[in-house]
């Protein structure tokens, strides 16, 4: 143990040695190691810094492990051999032993202050029979008039606001008012080939047609009613919102829109009109400038795109006779010029009404 000793002393040495200390003798470390058994070499072989992070963990310390390996893992093997060791050991022996003693004082819950009351219930007044004869509702109504708002729930509350009535107590539940039940509207009786012969004849007694909210109507028959907008000079307004309209409905209003000089009100909302449509109806429309309102509003796809919302502006733009437009526009660009036309027109058409009532 002392060459060990002394082999360990050197060895620290050389750790902390500076590169400039030149009064070591290399020589020697030769003499000491061969004077070392194999223990001691062994034992100095296991000198290791295990917190030097520089270092693999598998060498940061020698393996300390003497004992052969017994094979491959054998759990329910091991797990009996634990279960057996942890029966056979005896329990550690505790510093104190427990006795249920209690430490501390017990706790005592405080009493609640008593209030003192300080009215004096001998002393009467006018409003005691009042009160004590009033019903809940009315007592209510006072502490709604008195500004008591906490009292109230909040259909109370509201009510008291609104000077409406307040209905029920103190202990009144709120509930949501009453669903407003108004009467259907009747269905549309229109009957479309009866109009569509009408249409065809050039009937001038048909100046509306109405076909909103009518299911049903094949797109062939759509499109031949669109169609006959071509040769007809005496209708003059059009409605058909919600009739199922697809993009080839869409196509063909626009193409007869292009020989019409008569129509001036058209409503087809609630469609399956694409903006590329909208826009070959718009641009049918800019032929004779006839139409004075237009609605395409609730289509699917909801959405224009802006190209096409561009393309719409340049023609409302364009068109000086438009005057009611019913879209929705995604962009503010497109929504502020095209309002700001519509306007426009609506003020050149009243500019003009003026100057001929007072000439």
């Amino acid at each position: 143990m002392v060459a060990a000793t002394k082999a360990a002393d050197m060895y620290n040495s050389l750790a902390s040695k500076d590169d400039k200390d030149e009064d070591f003798d290399w020589d020697r470390l030769d003499e000491l190691l061969k004077t070392l058994s194999a223990d001691e070499v062994e034992e100095l072989n296991g000198d290791f810094d295990p917190d030097n992070s520089l270092l693999p963990p598998s060498q940061r310390c020698r393996d300390q492990t003497s004992k052969l390996p017994t094979g491959p893992l054998n759990r329910k093997k091991l797990l009996a051999f634990l279960e057996k060791k942890a029966k056979e050991e005896k329990d550690w022996e505790e510093a104190k032993p427990y006795t249920g003693e209690k430490k501390g004082k017990a706790y005592v819950p405080k009493e609640p202050p008593k209030i003192e009351n300080i009215v004096d219930e001998e002393v009467q007044t006018e409003w005691d029979d009042i009160l004590s004869k009033a019903t809940e509702e009315e007592l209510v109504d006072l502490a709604a008039v008195l500004g008591f708002h906490g009292m109230l729930n909040q259909v109370q509350y509201n009510a008291s606001i609104e000077d409406k009535e307040i209905v029920g107590g103190f202990a009144g539940v709120a509930r949501a008012e009453d669903l407003r039940v108004f009467e259907e509207l009747a269905p549309n009786t229109t009957n479309y080939e009866e109009s569509l012969t009408r249409l065809k004849d050039n009937d001038p007694k048909l100046k509306h047609l109405n076909l909103n909210n009518i299911k049903g109507i094949p797109k062939e028959k759509l499109i031949e009613i669109v169609g006959t907008l071509k040769t007809n000079t005496h209708l003059e307004i059009f409605e058909m919102a919600s009739v199922d309209a697809t993009d080839f409905v869409a196509k063909a209003l626009g193409e007869a829109l292009k020989d019409n000089k008569t129509l001036q009100i058209l409503n087809i909302e609630s469609n399956f009109i694409s903006g590329e449509s909208i826009v070959e109806i718009l641009t049918g429309v800019e032929s004779h400038k006839a139409l004075k309102e237009l609605r395409v509003e609730n289509q699917k796809p909801t959405l224009l795109g802006n190209k096409v919302e561009m393309a719409i502006t340049k023609l409302i733009e364009a068109n000086d006779t438009l005057l009611r437009f019913g879209i929705w526009f995604e962009y503010p660009d497109a929504r502020v010029r095209v309002q700001e036309k519509i306007q426009k027109n609506n003020d050149l058409l009243r500019q003009a009404r003026v100057g001929k009532s007072d000439s």
